[in-house]
């Protein structure tokens, strides 16, 4: 009798605990969130406060620069700072940009400065106004005018009378990929021995100077009156001059070649030259070297192939009787 009491005790415990682990199990689901304070579920405003503000920097702020446009009279630039062309430049008569402050930076951004002046006036850049300026660079660009050259040697027609010119001597000047067609006197003239530059720079037809500075590299000046290039040091360089000229006059000349007509002098080097070839069609010097020629070529169909006052593994061009060659001079 107890043993049948005992079993139904526990047939009834049994019952009850397979009608509680259902309940149970639903409770565990109920979501954990759903049983904390209403305190700790509160999202907030939702609306935003305003519109996002500008994340990225503007062009002026990473390269902070002027822009320069057109205008019908010269353009003076009288503060320091970093200049560009927005758009080509064309002058009737007179300058076209006075740089007038020290630090500038001018970028003419691949566009051209003209000038349709009847008669030769004014320089497309000036450097300097009432006196001299320094640290200036002018770069990436082109300056063209309407002189001519004509006869061997005589130049006319309108446009400017200077490409770049100093109105003072000024000191750390750098011209770089400028080209330059046309000027009546000086193509780019910066003055010798006062930290100027020239690199990478062209001039074609320049009644006086095609470039001067006290550093010209990798430059070329053509169908020039008085002297295609002059320089304290001269590389990479060619300089072709019409007449009793100098296609290529310089302190030192490294692996330049002058060219000239008639009475002139194709490579004048008051110093040494390096690996040049001077070359004159009349009967000028093809070679003339004051100091030391090292493995330069002269020619000259008329004159003197090579007059130097030390000369090592040079070469004079043949081809005519009129060829010299002199070296070891006392």
């Amino acid at each position: 009798m107890n043993s049948l009491r005992f079993a139904i005790c526990e047939f009834n415990h049994l019952q009850s605990i397979k009608t509680i682990k259902p309940k149970l199990l639903l409770l565990a689901m109920v979501p954990a969130f759903s049983l904390q304070p209403l305190a700790l579920r509160a999202q907030g405003a939702l609306t935003p406060p305003g519109a996002p503000a500008p994340t990225m920097l503007t062009l002026s702020q990473i390269e902070p620069r002027t822009p320069i446009s057109f205008s019908p009279s010269q353009i003076v630039i009288n503060q320091p700072g970093s200049y560009y062309l927005t758009t080509n430049l064309t002058v009737i008569g007179g300058n076209a940009i006075v740089i007038a402050a020290n630090n500038v930076t001018l970028d003419l951004n691949g566009f051209t400065i003209f000038s349709t002046s009847a008669t030769p006036s004014g320089m497309a850049i000036q450097l300097g106004s009432g006196g001299g300026i320094t640290n200036v660079t002018i770069l990436n660009g082109h300056i063209t005018s309407g002189i001519t050259n004509s006869a061997g040697g005589v130049y006319g027609g309108g446009g400017f009378y200077y490409g770049i010119q100093y109105f003072s001597p000024s000191y750390n000047i750098l011209v770089k990929d400028v080209s330059v067609i046309g000027c009546y006197y000086n193509g780019i003239n910066l003055f010798v021995g006062n930290c100027t530059a020239v690199e990478s720079c062209s001039v074609m037809i320049a009644g006086e100077a095609g470039i001067v500075a006290s550093r010209v590299s990798r430059s070329t000046a053509y169908q020039c009156g008085g002297v295609g290039i002059n320089a304290d040091i001269a590389s990479d360089c060619r300089g072709d001059v019409i007449g009793a000229g100098y296609g290529i006059v310089a302190t030192t000349a490294n692996n330049c070649y002058g060219y000239c007509t008639g009475s002139g002098y194709g490579l004048y080097a008051i110093g040494s030259a390096n690996d040049c070839y001077g070359y004159c069609s009349g009967s000028g010097y093809g070679l003339y070297v004051a100091g030391s020629a090292i493995g330069c070529l002269g020619q000259s169909t008329a004159g003197v192939g090579i007059y130097a006052h030390i000369a090592n593994s040079c070469t004079v061009g043949g081809g005519t009787a009129n060829i010299t060659y002199k070296y070891n001079m006392p």
